[in-house]
């Protein structure tokens, strides 16, 4: 598959082969951009600039919806590359497409609602006779920078917010899983002038740093790791930016609840795409009055998951991305036990598989759960009261999305009140996520927020007008 660069397909001399996680096949190979790819791409946004604000907004809105008619048209096609791209099983690729569907058209409705306001001048000093109001403009050109774990959903929520302020947008999706975000551009370019969106593959230390030294590039929006973002908050200088980063989510699970819904949710968060999620759920920290039923329930719903090909749509438990990943999930697991942590099922690596684990009696200071562990593990962490439970749930620098299980509402508003998190959902796990709300954490977690409406708001400038009447 090839690169975009303004409207027209672009290949590469040196190429790097994307491959399916399950067997190790190669999928497809995309090129590898340098410096000048990087540099066309970019300038070919910037030239765009006009094409793009020479739209309306009701126009703008019409081809985002097109782009949504299509996204569900290829529904099968799109879900199915997720799946050999990435490894995530096929069930969970076609939830990826419904959704990557849907924000298309919260991005087409957005793009109509770009609303300014007016503003009271004659309430301040030497105010009066004068007329004031504000539109919103576009920001100019948006850099988007995606991992592999949401290729198509996390690469729209950039682009397709970019676009509906009226602003051209450079896309630079993982090597690891860049083919569902290309076809995405592919999609956008049959609609959108030339140049408006452009989609470029390559190494970050080949062509990171001119994305983000560009002058042409005026905002940055990054999902990933926290290192990186902390490189790019550094170096990007005057550039607005939105930073999503790493997450360890908790789920607090307290003795008045209902336990069975707990583990439930439990199952769903912690091996949902094998744990590679930024907000799966990476603590349990349960009451240890119900710690002993807990556990038991949750390594029997753990036990059922049914781990194999994730083409087959009985498959609960796919390949980690690579690898790599899967035996640094392993270390992490084995030097818990070490330290005095229970493995009481799973814990094997067969390849690029982690067997879906549950461990008890986990000390907080475990590396398994004092850092973002990206696997299908489920770390029990006993507590003694909510004093305890709000201490570990904030003693780590990530405060990205919560879970509170209890049926007291005093105990949940406090839970809410003073956990540090984004954000913090009560007797739901920190997975859930809807396309349309505001989407982003605190600390090391990340700046800014996603959401559609909140992303296209980040994407904007505010001018203010002002007419003297008198």
């Amino acid at each position: 598959m090839d690169m975009i660069i303004n409207g027209e397909m672009v290949s590469g001399s040196d190429t790097f082969s994307v491959t399916n996680p399950f067997d190790e096949s190669t999928v497809d190979r995309v090129p590898l951009a340098g410096r000048a790819e990087a540099e066309s791409a970019i300038m070919a946004a910037h030239s765009a600039r006009d094409s793009m604000r020479s739209l309306s907004a009701r126009k703008i809105s019409d081809k985002l919806y097109d782009v949504a008619d299509e996204l569900k048209a290829q529904m099968d096609p799109l879900a199915e590359m997720i799946t050999l791209e990435s490894g995530k099983p096929i069930r969970f690729s076609r939830d990826e497409v419904r959704r990557s569907v849907e924000t298309a058209i919260l991005c087409a409705e957005e793009a109509r609602r770009l609303y300014g306001e007016s503003i009271p001048m004659d309430a301040g000093i030497g105010g009066g006779g004068l007329y004031g109001f504000t539109v919103r403009l576009p920001l100019g050109v948006v850099a988007a920078i995606t991992p592999f774990n949401y290729p198509l959903n996390l690469a729209i929520h950039k682009v397709g917010p970019a676009l509906a302020a009226g602003n051209t947008a450079v896309l630079k999706p993982s090597l690891e899983a860049p083919l569902s975000a290309m076809r995405l551009v592919e999609i956008m370019n049959e609609h959108l002038p030339p140049g408006a969106v452009n989609v470029i593959t390559g190494r970050a230390s080949e062509i990171g740093d001119v994305i983000i030294d560009s002058p042409l590039v005026d905002k940055i929006s990054f999902t990933g790791s926290v290192e990186v973002g902390r490189y790019i908050s550094r170096r990007a200088s005057m550039k607005k930016v939105t930073l999503e980063l790493g997450g360890n989510d908790p789920l607090i699970v307290m003795d008045d609840t209902d336990v069975d819904l707990a583990v439930e949710s439990a199952v769903r968060g912690s091996y949902l795409y094998s744990g590679q999620v930024c907000i799966a759920v990476k603590r349990l920290i349960v009451h240890r009055d119900v710690a002993d039923e807990f556990a038991d329930k949750l390594v029997k719903k753990t036990r059922s998951l049914r781990e194999g090909d994730p083409m087959d749509p009985e498959t609960d438990i796919g390949p980690l991305i690579n690898e790599e990943a899967a035996i640094g999930v392993e270390k992490a697991v084995l030097d818990a036990a070490d330290s005095g942590a229970e493995i009481l099922c799973g814990g094997k690596r067969r390849g690029n598989f982690v067997e879906p684990t549950v461990l008890d009696h986990v000390n907080p200071s475990m590396d398994l759960v004092s850092s973002e562990t990206f696997g299908p593990v489920s770390p029990i962490i006993r507590v003694a009261d909510a004093d305890e439970a709000i201490r570990i749930a904030n003693g780590t620098c990530y405060a990205l999305q919560a879970g509170v299980f209890t049926d007291n509402i005093r105990t949940a508003l406090r839970f809410a009140s003073e956990i540090e998190a984004g954000t913090v959902l009560i007797n739901k796990q920190s997975t859930f996520r809807v396309d349309h709300m505001p989407f982003g954490g605190f600390k090391c977690s990340g700046m800014g927020k996603e959401g559609v409406k909140y992303a296209v708001r980040d994407m904007t400038r505010t001018k203010l007008i002002v007419l003297n009447t008198r």
